[in-house]
């Protein structure tokens, strides 16, 4: 294995733990949305707090889930065209593709960071009476989610550079 590869094992492993800690935010949003439903046909009580936190657990799953995906190649690939072409043709395109996907994961990094910083300088909380408070924290996944995009982006990007030079 060569140091390319290494790199982008390292990688990798970064990307699968927070991509394994945004698996979890499902097994929670399971028993969050279990307990609503207990609690409201159950009992007829109801919490905005604990209605918000749904919605709040699909952030993590989504803005993590997606490094994860592409790691583990869960993702949707348009095969039709890509199929037919030559081995060295298909890794300059992966290749060039995750170079500009990575770019385009550090540039929301960098536009989200702002919109992160107005929240966290409004302490912006709920609208709603009895909501989930620290809403920046939650906006706070989408540069970190792209982050760890980034990181997946460019272990494949290393991984492709590798291939070429097999190819």
């Amino acid at each position: 294995m060569g140091a390319l590869e290494r790199a982008a094992g390292r990688l990798e492993r970064v990307v699968d733990v927070i991509g394994r800690l945004g698996a979890w935010c499902l097994f929670a949003l399971v028993l969050v949305m279990a307990g609503n439903v207990l609690l409201r046909y159950g009992f007829s009580l109801g919490s905005v707090w604990a209605q918000e936190l749904e919605w709040h657990l699909f952030v993590p799953i989504c803005l993590l889930g997606m490094s994860f995906a592409l790691l583990n190649g869960d993702h949707v690939r348009v095969d039709i065209f890509y199929a037919g072409f030559p081995e060295r043709l298909k890794v300059s395109i992966d290749l060039l593709c995750s170079f500009l996907f990575a770019l385009i994961a550090l540039l929301i990094v960098w536009l989200s960071l702002r919109y992160v910083g107005q929240s966290l300088a409004q302490d912006e909380g709920s609208a709603n009476p009895g909501g989930i408070a620290y809403r920046y924290l939650l906006k706070a996944f989408i540069p970190f989610g792209f982050a760890v995009l980034f990181l997946q982006m460019a272990a494949e990007t290393l991984r492709h550079l590798a291939r070429l030079q097999r190819a």
